[in-house]
């Protein structure tokens, strides 16, 4: 039996490349199309799809409320391709936080793609989410409204330590990691005495807007890393698609973000990268935690920062969209705490405040 591939996209030229995508692949199928947000709610409800791609800047009804539900009534995994613009990002990353199950970026300014440039991560991307919508908790989850709030940033700016005694803190997600981040990041306190680096799965041009959303509603003050920057307590380095997210020796006692194309990984940025690195300068005050996301990315690292002293926390199945990478480290003996994603930040206070 074929995957059911519902195309909604308010191009025809685009339609006709995504079928010519998905048709190639002997295991899927595309059932229909939609030019435009109601005609898509209509025949999902009708066909009912296994998987639905979705444009986010369509007519007579947006992406995003199209989206909202799709979602609300847990039909089926969306996969959102986008236009790398600074619009087409930003719609993205919030479609990200309503619960699509993953993007697909196009390429900028919307100009025509080729097959090439997108067919094998369109079709890899159809069948994970065919696979793990699967299991309905998956669609459950994605449908769970998050509670935040923007939170009033304090006038004064963390600033460097005599010497580096504050807690290096390495987050790992990805597939549900933009709306499980906000179980975590919103509830650690700006005079955390922490730097937060957070690597999140997501394809280049979009970890820009990815930040500077995440810090609207954080009391840390949330950036996405750039090469040179002084590592402080207090900030949140989101990893920069296309690279990998490492630190370096500064002055004496001060610290730089270093990013890196080497080595070569199936991602970039990759946890386990990250992780390791982060280790070799924060050693037995480092915290790795993995959440939702599939793969091993980090079971290795978090198994390294565990034997080294450091503390591991892995995310629980309760509330994991996705149980792979957390769950691989928790296979290796890599997680000292499981916990559900809404005690996660709690577990960081207690371990940074028990041991200044």
């Amino acid at each position: 039996m074929k995957i059911k591939v519902l195309v909604v996209d308010d191009s025809a030229l685009t339609r006709k490349i995504l079928e010519k995508i998905i048709s190639s692949d002997p295991d899927l199928e595309v059932i229909d199309f939609a030019e435009n947000g109601l005609e898509a709610i209509e025949k999902a409800r009708k066909l009912k799809p296994d998987v639905i791609t979705l444009d986010v800047l369509m007519p007579k009804l947006d992406g995003l409320k199209t989206l909202e539900t799709l979602v609300k009534e847990k039909i089926c995994p969306v996969i959102i391709l986008s236009v790398i613009t600074q619009e087409g990002a930003l719609e993205t990353i919030k479609a990200l936080q309503i619960g699509a199950f993953d993007v697909i970026p196009k390429p900028k300014g919307g100009g025509p793609f080729t097959v090439e440039s997108i067919s094998s991560i369109l079709i890899k991307k159809i069948k994970e989410a065919y696979l793990y919508s699967k299991d309905k908790n998956v669609l459950n989850k994605l449908s769970k409204e998050i509670d935040i709030e923007e939170k009033q940033k304090l006038s004064l700016e963390p600033s460097s330590r005599d010497k580096i005694d504050f807690y290096g803190v390495v987050i790992g997600i990805s597939t549900g990691g933009p709306k499980t981040i906000y179980d975590v990041l919103p509830k650690l306190p700006a005079d955390l005495n922490a730097s937060i680096f957070l690597i999140q799965h997501m394809p280049s041009g979009f970890t820009k807007q990815y930040a500077e959303r995440l810090d609207k509603y954080s009391e840390l003050k949330v950036v996405e890393a750039e090469d040179g920057m002084e590592v402080k307590p207090g900030y949140v380095y989101v990893g920069k698609a296309g690279y990998h997210l490492k630190i370096r020796q500064g002055g004496k006692n001060t610290l730089k973000i270093w990013l890196s194309k080497f080595p070569e990984h199936l991602f970039k940025p990759s946890v386990d990268i990250t992780m390791e690195n982060v280790l070799q300068f924060f050693k037995e005050k480092t915290i790795g935690v993995l959440m939702t996301g599939m793969g091993d990315d980090g079971a290795e690292g978090m198994v390294k920062i565990k034997n080294t002293g450091g503390l591991t926390i892995a995310e629980s199945g309760e509330t994991a969209i996705v149980f792979g990478m957390p769950a691989e480290a928790i296979k290796r003996g890599g997680a000292n705490v499981i916990l559900p994603s809404y005690k996660i930040a709690d577990k960081i206070i207690e371990i940074v405040n028990n041991n200044k």
